[in-house]
């Protein structure tokens, strides 16, 4: 039983002085959050009621499809996560016990999981395996913002998948997707399954799941008329139709005295920026066979004017797989004989490696830095100038309007906010960890993995950035702290009102809806202000005028106004609208 006199629900009037996001500002003046420390957050009992049906539904949905949970330590011993490489992660607590044996704060738990499944699986016969778990994880954020969207202590349910060999995983990895989509709907939020890098967790086969907010993080391309839709770092720029219009203009050497940006070139000479190539330089380290440096290779790369390099792409080039890293000054005047901002592909002191983007190498007439300060060169065509571009690559970001991959429309660009994600890592874990198991051969193979991860902290504050109003939260039914919120006005003064709330109140339990009763004698406008503001779903509101009429008032937290309903019929109208 739920009453609002016996609850910790601290409302606030105004916002912290640092919060920024609308969900840290709501989840905080709705009493449902409390902050300890910088990334570090208490859920109320509101908001924690919230948590859990987050929870709830997630676990059902696991389970649907064998899913066998479990709980793994927050705290490990580092070996496991240096033999899978990833002891370096910046963002990886570490810490040393008595003995001084050297632990880590699980940021995920792929390498718990595996090491488990190396000792207990042997045969063939004991796969498929799909275990998930719902669990906190620590991570050194180095600017927690944001509210609970970006903290340092956060809880997630991630789920492994093991297999016998990739087919398997792939279907295990599709099941899970489907599992995934069956949650988010079932969430009552607006979201898109995108294609996605699959980042520091790795494997070759990854999708996010954005809850769509116009203050997401994260910009999701999709095409309005296909079911295309990827992350920025995923989506596919594709070469331009058609061939490179000839040379129609002469190499000139063109004074642009202050002019350092492509923005500032195409302004002062009256040109559209698309006309204009940026030059970017970039070095990667190399190693001899002992592992020790022997110097830099710098590379040049080439995109247009307007548009902007995307970094996930550029790893992914022949040659970066290493890492890299911008050119230090040093090594561009090297190169260049000229500080950034007049750099280009001509008249180099020492030879680089070029890359153009796609869109470069089918350009012509265009307008590059000449290497050497307040001057830029037009005119610039491929062939005539410079030679042919040894490597063209998609390097840039998607823009609205660009031909969807698909070749069914164009793309449109919306924000979002991830709260899941999908990986198929075929071997990369089981191989670090040794993890294998006896084929039907008789020989040992390595398992195929599949990991799969929520963000359940950050579901609720990805639910408030979607769903609110100028007075608070609108929380869907399926994730909101409490489904009803029963209103008597002035029940001290009339035992009628009281009564009819507390019958009202009883039914609604005994029908299994999770509702609160404000019980605080509280003013009308104060009372309707803090549920606005909580975001309850569905009020019933009960005064001593409706009552002698017969009648309650039943208002949804999107509603204008609200609806008279017959005050015997008030459980089965919202139990109708709950389809409970």
């Amino acid at each position: 039983m739920t009453r609002l006199s016996r609850s910790l629900i601290p409302t606030l009037k105004n916002p912290p002085a640092d919060a920024e996001a609308t969900s840290h500002k709501l989840l905080v003046r709705a009493g449902m959050v409390r902050q300890m420390g910088a990334g570090l957050w208490t859920w109320l009992p509101a908001g924690l009621r919230s948590h859990r049906r987050v929870e709830a539904i997630i676990r059902e949905e696991m389970d649907r499809i064998g899913g066998q949970e479990l709980s793994m330590p927050i705290m490990q011993p580092a070996e496991p996560w240096e033999k899978t490489g990833r002891y370096g992660i910046d963002e990886l607590f570490k810490l040393e016990d008595r003995k001084g044996s050297p632990l880590v704060l699980a940021m995920t738990h792929e390498e718990c999981i595996t090491g488990h499944m190396a000792h207990e699986v042997r045969s063939y016969r004991d796969l498929p395996q799909l275990v998930y778990q719902i669990q906190t994880k620590e991570r050194d954020e180095p600017r927690p913002r944001a509210g609970v969207l970006r903290t340092r202590e956060f809880m997630m349910k991630d789920a492994y998948s093991f297999d016998r060999d990739a087919e398997s995983a792939k279907a295990s990895y599709h099941v899970m997707a489907q599992a995934y989509r069956r949650a988010f709907d079932r969430f009552g939020l607006r979201y898109r399954a995108v294609a996605a890098d699959s980042g520091a967790i790795g494997g070759d086969l990854s999708e996010e799941f954005q809850v769509i907010a116009a203050t997401g993080e994260d910009a999701i391309v999709y095409c309005p008329d296909s079911d295309y839709a990827a992350n920025m770092e995923k989506a596919e720029a594709l070469a331009p139709a058609g061939p490179r219009p000839a040379a129609s203009k002469p190499l000139t050497k063109t004074p642009t005295p202050g002019k350092a940006t492509c923005a500032d070139v195409a302004e002062l000479l009256g040109v559209p920026l698309s006309t204009t190539v940026k030059s970017l330089v970039l070095a990667t380290d190399e190693v001899d066979e002992a592992g020790r440096p022997k110097g830099a290779q710098v590379w040049l790369l080439l995109l247009r004017g307007d548009h902007d390099m995307n970094e996930v792409k550029v790893g992914k080039l022949p040659g970066f797989e290493g890492g890299w890293r911008f050119a230090t000054l040093a090594e561009i005047e090297e190169h260049f004989g000229c500080k950034p901002g007049y750099l280009g592909p001509l008249n180099l002191r020492k030879p680089v490696k070029l890359v153009a983007d796609r869109e470069v190498a089918v350009m012509a007439d265009w307008i590059c830095g000449a290497n050497e300060p307040d001057f830029h060169i037009t005119g610039v065509n491929w062939g005539r100038d410079l030679p042919e571009p040894a490597l063209v690559a998609d390097l840039r970001n998607v823009v609205a309007g660009d031909p969807s991959p698909d070749g069914k429309g164009v793309l449109a660009i919306e924000r979002g906010i991830e709260v899941g994600h999908v990986f198929y890592l075929g071997t990369k874990y089981s191989k670090a960890m040794n993890a294998t198991f006896l084929e039907e051969d008789g020989k040992p193979r390595f398992m195929e993995m599949g990991c799969y991860g929520i963000g359940i902290t950050r579901l609720p504050a990805a639910a408030i950035e979607q769903n609110h109003d100028e007075r608070g939260i609108i929380w869907p039914d399926a994730i909101a702290p409490f489904t009803v919120v029963v209103c008597p006005i002035g029940m001290d003064r009339s035992e009628a009102v009281k009564q009819e709330a507390e019958r009202i109140y009883a039914e609604l339990l005994a029908a299994g809806v999770d509702v609160i009763l404000d019980d605080r004698n509280e003013r009308p406008g104060a009372m309707f202000a803090d549920w606005e503001l909580i975001g309850v779903p569905h009020r019933i509101t009960i005064g001593d005028k409706g009552l002698k009429d017969g009648v309650v008032e039943y208002q949804h937290r999107r509603d204008a106004s609200a609806t008279k309903v017959p005050a015997a019929e008030a459980v089965a109208f919202v139990k109708d609208r709950l389809a409970v």
